[in-house]
């Protein structure tokens, strides 16, 4: 599947706002947070290690090397950051050949974006191959292009995601909204200097400017949307320094 086909042939309205809606993937508009996590637990179980809540609040929405990395810190895993990213992967595409579920108002959200020709991405940290094997359940002709966590140098919390969706996308930034679960994805998305709408799945997340918080994607329509874009445009907040690998489980 390429990443930036677009899926809609009718040119969208002129002047429309939002210019783009960028969309989170893991947590936000399918059901798989607790697939990342019932893997992490999976895994170090085999190793000998129980995993506790605590270590769930750190992990989530954050990029597999990071997450990892911790787990094995905090457990003293006898295994290397190569070995347990591949068994990490492959207990989670097996949960994902399961099926995925979609988040509460997740479809409609989509249908109705789609009929009003709203440009959408997806933008998630997670590998190519979890992407598209997701698509299957959430359906690829609702998104213009989709960006994953490999195709780049640096993933969330990073801008790079969100900024390439919406070059991709012909928009700016601050006339896009992005739909974030975790903190991890918020910061992105703010770093690129989107508005941001948070959904909340494990980890609350407050309110902030530029930043709207609801409880879910069941309350959001276009209307709401809109809304969202017609103050003034938030400022990008500085990314934070470094690369990364982009690998993730968000």
């Amino acid at each position: 599947m390429t990443s930036s086909t677009p899926a809609l042939d009718t040119p969208r309205p002129v002047g429309s706002v939002p210019r783009a809606v960028l969309l989170d993937m893991d947590g936000t508009l399918v059901d798989t947070e607790d697939f990342w996590w019932d893997a992490e637990v999976e895994v170090f179980g085999a190793l000998g290690h129980v995993l506790a809540e605590e270590h769930r609040e750190v992990v989530v929405g954050g990029p597999m090397t990071r997450s990892a990395g911790y787990l094995i810190e905090v457990t003293g895993a006898d295994i290397t950051l190569d070995e347990v990213r591949d068994l990490l992967n492959a207990a989670f595409l097996r949960r994902l050949d399961q099926g995925v579920p979609l988040m509460p108002g997740a479809r409609r959200l989509l249908t109705e974006l789609a009929a009003h020709r709203v440009p959408t991405a997806l933008v998630s940290a997670s590998h190519r191959e979890v992407i598209d094997r997701t698509l299957r359940s959430l359906g690829a002709e609702f998104f213009a292009t989709t960006v994953a966590g490999d195709e780049l140098a640096r993933t969330k919390p990073h801008p790079d995601p969100y900024l390439t969706a919406a070059l991709r996308l012909g928009a700016e930034p601050a006339h896009c909204v992005a739909v974030e679960d975790t903190a991890t994805g918020v910061a992105s998305a703010e770093a690129a200097g989107c508005r941001v709408l948070a959904v909340p799945s494990v980890a609350a997340i407050p309110p902030a400017a530029g930043r709207t918080v609801v409880d879910s994607l069941e309350s959001v329509d276009l209307a709401f949307l809109r809304g969202l874009v017609t103050g003034p445009p938030p400022r990008p907040t500085p990314g934070p320094a470094g690369g990364g690998m982009a690998e993730s489980c968000s």
